[in-house]
C-alpha cells in the first residue's frame, strides 16, 4: 500500500506524468477509489473555500467532494482548486496586467483590468472546467499524476471578454500559427518549467474562448485564477490559464514541457471532432488532448447506502461533454441488464452540466447496482472499460454504485 508520505512525494511537483511510460499494462476500471487515494483523502479548508479534499499541498491541489455538485452551477467557495506550480501570488485588482505581443502581433500593448472591462464588450457564458485528470485517482494500480477522484471539475458562469476582440486590436499577422499563454504563477526551483501554454490560432479565434475576470457573478477568486484567466469551453482545463499576464501571438508552435510531452494522448486513442495539428509531428505517437470526452456522474447516492424495499429511490446527476450536447442519460438498475432513460433538466447550455434524474422502487431486498451512461447529440456514449493512457486522462467509465434495499 502507498505511504501518505510516498503519495505527496510521487505528486507534489506536478512533474510526474513526465515519466509515465508509454507501455505501461491495461487495466480494468477500479469501482472505488485505490488505496493510495483514500489513505491521501482528506477535508481542508483554504481561505475562502468550503472544506474540499486534500490532494497534495505543493502545488495546491483541491478537489470538490460529490456531495457539493448538488445543483449545475458549482458555488466558487466549492470550486476544485488546479495549480502546477509552488508559488502562486496574490495580485490585486489594481495591480494587474496584461501584456498583449509576440512576433506575430502588429500592435503590442498592455491592458488594465479596468481598461479591458472598458474597451471590449463584456461576454457570459457557463461552462464545465475540468482537469484533464478528472478521476485518475480511480484506477488500480496508478499512474502517475494528481490522483483525483470525481471532483476535479465544476461547472461556472464566467463573465469577461473574447479573446478574439483582444487579439484584434493587437492586429495578428498572416504568419501566426498559435496564441500563447503565460500566467504569474512560478516554480520554485529554476529547474521547473514555467506553466505556458498555447492554443492554434482558430481556436483562440473562436467566440466562446474568453479572458474571464469575474465567476457566477463575482470578482474571479484568487485559488481561482483572479484577477483574470483565460476560458476555454469544451477543452479541458489544462488551457485554461491562471492569472493571466501575458498572451503572445506566435510564428512556430509553442516548445514547452507543458505541451510536449505533457496533455498528451496517444494519437487516434479517443475520438475528438477538433485536434491540435500544429503541435503534431509524424515521428511523434502523441498528440496534445483537447476536448472533454462525454461524461456522467451520479450525486446524491453513495455505495452501501439503505434503502427501503417497495419506496421510491430518487437517482440523480449530472451529465455533460465537450458542447456537442447532452441528449440522454440512461440508468441500469439491475448492474447494465436493462437500461431506462432518465428525466433530463433545464438546457443551461452546450457547455454546462446538464442534470438529471431518475426514479424507481426496489421490489427486492438485497444488493442492487445502480449505473448511469451519458450520450450526446453525436451519438458518443460513455465506456464501460478505461481506455487506459499513460496519464490517466479522459476516464469516463460508467460509473457503478452498490445499494442496499432491506
Amino acid at each position: 500500500m502507498k505511504s501518505r508520505r510516498s503519495f505527496l512525494k510521487s505528486t507534489g511537483s506536478g512533474l510526474a506524468i513526465a515519466g509515465a511510460s508509454l507501455f505501461a499494462p491495461k487495466f480494468l476500471y477500479a469501482a472505488g477509489l485505490s488505496s493510495g487515494t483514500i489513505e491521501a483523502s482528506s477535508l481542508e479548508t483554504l481561505p475562502g473555500k468550503k472544506p474540499l479534499i486534500k490532494r497534495n499541498y505543493r502545488p495546491v491541489n483541491y478537489e470538490t467532494p460529490v456531495e457539493y455538485f448538488d445543483d449545475v452551477i458549482t458555488p466558487n467557495d466549492r470550486f476544485f482548486v488546479r495549480w502546477h506550480l509552488t508559488e502562486v501570488p496574490e495580485i490585486t485588482p489594481a495591480d494587474w496586467r496584461l501584456k498583449i505581443g509576440g512576433e506575430s502581433a502588429e500592435h503590442p500593448f498592455e491592458l488594465s483590468l479596468e481598461q479591458l472591462k472598458k474597451d471590449f464588450p463584456a461576454v457570459e457564458m457557463t461552462a464545465v472546467c475540468q482537469c484533464s485528470g478528472n478521476r485518475r485517482g480511480l484506477s488500480d494500480p496508478h499512474v502517475a499524476g494528481v490522483e483525483w477522484g470525481y471532483g476535479a471539475m465544476g461547472n461556472a458562469r464566467w463573465k469577461g471578454v473574447r479573446l478574439k476582440d483582444v487579439l484584434a486590436k493587437a492586429g495578428i499577422k498572416p504568419d501566426a500559427v498559435e496564441i500563447t499563454f503565460d500566467g504569474a504563477d512560478g516554480p520554485a526551483i529554476d529547474k521547473t518549467p514555467d506553466f505556458a501554454k498555447s492554443l492554434p490560432l482558430w481556436k483562440a479565434l473562436d467566440e466562446n474562448v474568453l479572458i474571464a475576470y469575474e465567476m457566477n457573478g463575482e470578482p474571479l477568486p484568487h485559488l481561482n485564477g483572479g484577477p483574470a484567466r483565460i476560458i476555454v469551453p469544451g477543452w479541458t482545463a489544462t488551457y485554461w490559464v491562471k492569472k493571466i499576464v501575458a498572451i503572445n501571438a506566435v510564428a512556430k508552435p509553442l516548445q514547452t514541457f507543458w505541451m510536449n510531452p505533457a496533455y498528451r494522448v496517444p494519437k487516434g486513442m479517443f475520438p475528438t471532432g477538433e485536434r491540435f495539428t500544429s503541435q503534431e509531428k509524424e515521428n511523434v505517437p502523441t498528440t496534445p488532448i483537447t476536448e472533454i470526452v462525454v461524461n456522467s456522474l451520479i450525486t446524491n447516492i453513495k455505495d452501501g447506502q439503505r434503502f427501503h424495499r417497495g419506496a421510491p429511490v430518487v437517482v440523480k446527476g449530472l451529465a455533460w461533454d465537450a458542447g456537442y450536447g447532452i441528449n440522454l442519460v440512461e440508468v441500469s438498475i439491475d448492474e447494465g441488464k436493462t437500461w431506462q432513460a432518465a428525466t433530463l433538466g433545464a438546457d443551461q447550455g452546450r457547455f454546462s452540466f446538464r442534470s438529471w434524474q431518475f426514479s424507481f422502487k426496489p421490489t427486492q431486498s438485497g444488493k442492487h447496482v445502480v449505473m448511469a451512461k451519458a450520450s450526446n447529440r453525436q451519438g458518443a456514449t460513455q465506456t464501460f472499460e478505461l481506455i487506459f493512457n499513460p496519464a490517466g486522462y479522459h476516464n469516463n467509465v460508467v460509473q457503478r454504485i452498490a445499494i442496499q434495499v432491506a
